[in-house]
């Protein structure tokens, strides 16, 4: 049984009948046979990437695969003929520093390189003869049913069939921040990659909920292995400092060699040397006449790079070479989410119905104020804000707390947003007691919390997409202004900001369950807030240093086009950033698809 082929329609565009059809899986509860299972693992191998990595004796032996090092070896092999010791030892360690050099940095790269291959889930829950089974991932076979649960890494591509508030953590394949929520309908056969909700991808995290899906692709044939693939694909061609320097080696060499025959038939024609004389003065000017520097020199160079891109920017480089490759870059495309920003959801503005708050600081650590037309407050001093605050930090399931020096969170980037929003206003948590939590939901995209409250009333606090949030105000409230917050959240986004909304409603004491009646009734508006993932501040100055230097910087992110422009504009990118997507791309001739990625920002 052969994954679904790239000339078909995707996994994505495949009802659930269809695919199990296609697939001959006989039911979703009872899964493959162990025998039909045994076939396709012996027919299409195992659900693995291969890995082909370099034996390190050969990365050894590369690094004399170098024009000047052959002139050095030539050189040193004359030394040795007319007895000059000193010199051979000297070639000869300049010929092995140079190779040690090059062989431990390429060895560092290529295991690091290969940690990749381990991001695969070990094992996976699978049905098979209706039993419910934990099999080696490497056992997966196209057709196989899996179950997956909060906390699981997908063990291959899935096309989901059934679902309960399943959120699957997609930033090691798109660089998303935020865990994306999961569907079963059948798309579109020109969705992207990254819009393929019913597709939980290999080598992804579970972060919550529960859901069943069919594997659709095993191995190097998952989207996770075909980046892998690719990498390993690249075509290996010489740096243009390396190509310089064959260059510069070839023409020494030819110089070298010309000037030697021309020299020797010289010395034969006036016949003043005898032939011995003669041969040992030729070898002598040959020796003498070798770059024997010029590799070490340049080695060294280039190891004094390769080791400060290492310890203070964190960067892998697999050769030497490539750290003079860099200079000559002249474009660079980039992840945005983590790479130009901090990845860490900040609250910058709060809107509510009797002011509208700034708040200062970035990131997760609770330190900022909070000001109102330009002067600093005390929130404890304003009802609304702290009414919105307490009501943000209850309506949560993310911790936040230190780790080595620096707050972190577990959970969700724009909960986090909310608690540390909260700690720069409040030092102590509010002492209110939990009673029933529903959290979020891909249909209902809010969630909520009932909480017995220090006052002696029962509150249930809701947070979650405004277009949710303010018709349930509406229900409590017939005069609410919908359109007034409707406009502030579109204007939000445009300057490529998340807009959440939260509210609130006293209950009963005796409540003591969330239920869809009792949202239903309405909320009490309590205000919107605006978050932003900051951009790190030394990226806007990395950024101009590179338009001044000529290097244009191309972000790629799955935001949407006007807030990538936003985000865009605050980074520096370009004077007036320009913004292309996937669809439009998709609809245009090789050509015009060429010149308008150069052309876009």
């Amino acid at each position: 049984m052969e994954e679904v082929p790239d000339s078909q329609p995707p996994a994505s565009a495949h009802s659930i009948k269809d695919l199990q059809q296609s697939l001959q899986v006989p039911s979703l509860d009872h899964g493959l046979s162990k025998e039909e299972a045994a076939k396709r693992l012996k027919a299409n191998g195992p659900n693995s990437i291969e890995s082909h990595p370099t034996p390190k004796w050969l990365i050894f032996l590369r690094q004399f695969n170098n024009l000047i090092i052959y002139i050095l070896i030539i050189a040193a092999i004359l030394t040795t003929v007319i007895g000059d010791v000193t010199d051979t030892s000297v070639i000869v360690l300049v010929i092995i520093i140079n190779a040690i050099i090059g062989y431990y940095q390429e060895s560092n790269a290529s295991d690091s390189l290969e940690k990749i291959k381990k991001m695969l889930a070990p094992e996976a829950t699978v049905y098979r003869d209706g039993e419910r089974l934990d099999i080696p991932s490497a056992n997966l076979v196209v057709g196989d049913v899996v179950f997956l649960e909060a906390g699981d890494n997908v063990p291959a591509d899935l096309r989901l069939v059934d679902i309960d508030n399943l959120t699957i953590q997609e930033a090691v394949l798109t660089g998303e921040a935020n865990s994306v929520i999961k569907t079963t309908a059948t798309l579109p056969a020109d969705t992207p990659l990254a819009d393929q909700s019913n597709i939980a991808f290999a080598s992804t995290a579970v972060a919550g909920g529960s859901g069943i899906g069919i594997v659709v692709a095993t191995g190097h044939l998952t989207e996770f292995g075909k980046i892998s693939q690719a990498v390993s694909d690249v075509r290996k061609g010489r740096s243009p400092m390396m190509r310089e320097i064959d260059g510069i080696g070839k023409g020494i060499s030819y110089a070298i060699i010309a000037a030697a025959v021309l020299l020797f038939i010289f010395g034969l024609v006036i016949g003043k040397y005898s032939l011995p004389v003669l041969a040992l003065a030729i070898v002598t000017m040959v020796v003498g006449s070798m770059p024997e520097g010029l590799p070490a020199t340049t080695s060294v160079i280039l190891a004094m790079g390769v080791s400060n891109m290492a310890k203070k920017q964190h960067v892998i480089v697999k050769t030497l070479p490539a750290a003079e490759t860099l200079g000559s870059v002249d474009v660079i495309c980039t992840d945005k989410t983590g790479t130009l920003t901090k990845n860490e959801m900040t609250i910058t503005t709060i809107v509510t119905p009797q002011a509208t708050y700034d708040v200062s600081g970035t990131g997760y650590a609770p330190t900022g104020d909070f000001s109102m037309a330009g002067k600093v407050i005390d929130p404890a001093e304003h009802a609304d804000l702290s009414a919105l605050l307490t009501a943000g930090f209850e309506a949560n399931d993310t911790e936040l707390h230190q780790e080595d020096g620096r707050y972190v969170i577990n959970g969700e980037p724009t909960d986090g947003s909310f608690l540390t929003a909260y700690y720069k206003a409040f030092k102590q948590e509010p002492a209110n007691t939990e009673r029933d939590l529903m959290p979020f939901d891909s249909n209902n995209r809010y969630m909520a919390k009932l909480a017995k409250c220090v006052d002696g009333q029962t509150r249930l606090f809701v947070k979650g997409s405004p277009d949710k949030i303010l018709p349930l105000v509406a229900t409590a409230h017939p005069d609410f202004d919908q359109d007034r917050y409707l406009k502030l959240t579109s204007q939000f986004s445009v300057q490529g900001q998340r807009v959440i909304a939260v509210a609130e409603k006293v209950v009963p004491n005796a409540t003591t369950e969330i239920t869809p009646e009792l949202l239903s009734e309405g909320l009490d508006f309590l205000g919107i807030t605006a978050i932003i993932d900051p951009p790190r501040e030394s990226v806007i100055t990395a950024i101009k240093q590179m338009r001044r230097a000529g290097v244009k910087v191309k972000m790629i992110t799955g935001d949407h086009p006007e807030t990538a422009i936003a985000i865009a504009k605050k980074l520096g990118l370009a004077d007036s950033p320009e913004a292309v997507t996937g669809a439009q791309l998709a609809g245009l001739s090789d050509e015009k698809r060429r010149q308008l990625i150069l052309n876009a920002d």
